[in-house]
């Protein structure tokens, strides 16, 4: 019996992640004119052998027809070691002590989760957050600089938006993933109210769990839910499927 009842939570954990995964909306809401900068700081949050610290900066602002959000990305003084580079929006501000940790997971207000990686021609299906998996890494160059500009369709420039990202952070990583450094996004330019076209964006944030200084224990970070795609189970057949599963497991037993 015990057994029956350990695989029947099992499949409704299961249930509830799947029901809580989904693609990504464009968002076509934005305010004009809104506009948010992001600067590193001078010193490094994990130096190693760094000389000092990356240098740069993101500025994200509404584009002209509203439609996500321009970014334009400029970093100098990337390691010519240790990457590609990773770069992402994260859940929250960094503290007033710098820790990058601190900043949590990826922003993810669709519980995609990291796994499997990022697939950049179908950026939908893609973390929010995930600047440089939609976008591409940044390769440094023999001068260390790394520069890209884009528009990120899936993004907010509005606080009534769970893809909004004006009261958070970004991280720079290495490869591995290593926190190299990271800055709070800060408002620019107010910009005016948003036009027409607006998606409805009423899936909850994440929960995210800090686990000491090292890491997170949350969708964001490490999930072990395997992403839908494109939602090819149909929201009402999956649950059922699932339930009838339990059932004749403890029919069974």
């Amino acid at each position: 019996m015990r057994a029956a009842v350990l695989a029947t939570a099992s499949l409704s954990a299961g249930l509830v992640a799947a029901q809580g995964t989904q693609n990504a909306p464009v968002i076509k809401s934005n305010p004009s004119g809104a506009t948010f900068e992001a600067q590193l700081p001078a010193e490094a949050f994990t130096k190693g052998s760094l000389p000092a610290n990356v240098q740069g900066s993101i500025v994200a602002s509404t584009p002209a027809d509203g439609v996500g959000v321009e970014f334009k990305v400029r970093f100098n003084n990337v390691p010519q070691e240790g990457g590609p580079f990773l770069y992402h929006v994260h859940v929250n501000a960094v503290p007033s002590d710098g820790n990058c940790t601190a900043t949590l997971a990826h922003l993810d207000p669709y519980n995609r989760g990291e796994d499997p990686p990022c697939d950049s021609s179908r950026p939908e299906t893609c973390q929010v957050g995930d600047l440089s998996g939609k976008h591409g890494k940044a390769n440094t160059t023999s001068s260390g600089s790394f520069s890209a500009d884009y528009v990120d369709r899936f993004l907010s420039t509005s606080p009534e938006s769970n893809a909004f990202f004006g009261n958070r952070s970004f991280v720079f990583h290495f490869a591995n993933k290593t926190r190299i450094t990271c800055a709070n996004f800060k408002q620019v330019e107010s910009g005016s109210s948003s036009s027409g076209g607006g998606v409805s964006t009423t899936a909850s944030s994440p929960s995210n769990i800090p686990i000491g200084t090292g890491g997170v224990l949350g969708p964001s970070e490490s999930s072990s839910v395997p992403f839908r795609g494109d939602a090819a189970v149909s929201k009402l057949s999956l649950p059922l499927t699932m339930l009838s599963l339990a059932a004749v497991m403890v029919f069974a037993i």
